[in-house]
């Protein structure tokens, strides 16, 4: 033991508050999209998941509880510091996104949700522990399922890639610029990556 040196924890690090902070998440009840879930006040943190069985590109994913999509809901503009004029945006973040589920063709009652409030810092913090060590489907290969229409000169743009495989969103206008059949493929080696690496995620 001459050549022993206790081990070093910092439990104020950012890793390990991340950590904490997405295990709080998902302790989280799993709440179905459909119906609408019922309006409360707060920001925060928030993953969706595919819990159906409709899709086959998705299904892979249930067994072990890996979210498709993965966002937070700010209280404060992240610009400006300026707080938000509703009182409830983690709510209407997510109905948005429920909205855009269905305008892509997918049935809602498929999906559902696991909801955080809590402090911007924390939600930010916890966002980015989800993304790196799932890197969701939604986030990291189909691109494009939070974007927010803004306006002619974004209705004119390219088709993205989240509404070339999911299409109908009646907000999307432009041409794609992308093989549907090709984010397909890469969306279902994506995931079969992701399920064989779900171990090394350190908070589960």
């Amino acid at each position: 033991m001459s050549d022993y040196t206790p081990q070093f924890y910092d439990p104020l690090d950012t890793r390990n508050i991340t950590a904490v902070i997405c295990h709080e998440l998902e302790a989280q009840p799993l709440v179905p999209l459909a119906p609408e879930i019922p309006k409360f006040d707060g920001s925060g943190l928030y993953a969706i998941y595919y819990a159906g069985a409709s899709e086959p590109l998705y299904t892979p994913l249930v067994p072990h509880d890996i979210p498709i999509y993965v966002g937070q809901s700010l209280s404060h503009n992240s610009a400006t510091g300026v707080a938000t004029k509703s009182r409830s945006p983690l709510w209407a973040r997510v109905r948005g996104h429920g909205r855009s589920i269905e305008g892509g063709g997918l049935s809602l009652t498929e999906f559902a949700v696991r909801l955080l409030r809590m402090p911007d810092v924390h939600a930010d913090l916890g966002e980015n522990g989800l993304r790196v060590n799932y890197q969701p489907v939604w986030n990291a290969v189909l691109r494009g399922f939070g974007s927010n229409e803004q306006g002619a000169s974004t209705r004119k743009s390219a088709r993205s890639k989240w509404d070339t495989v999911h299409q109908g969103r009646n907000r999307t206008y432009g041409e794609s610029d992308h093989d549907r059949d090709a984010l397909i493929e890469q969306a279902k080696a994506h995931i079969a990556a992701r399920i064989a690496l779900v171990g090394e995620v350190p908070w589960r």
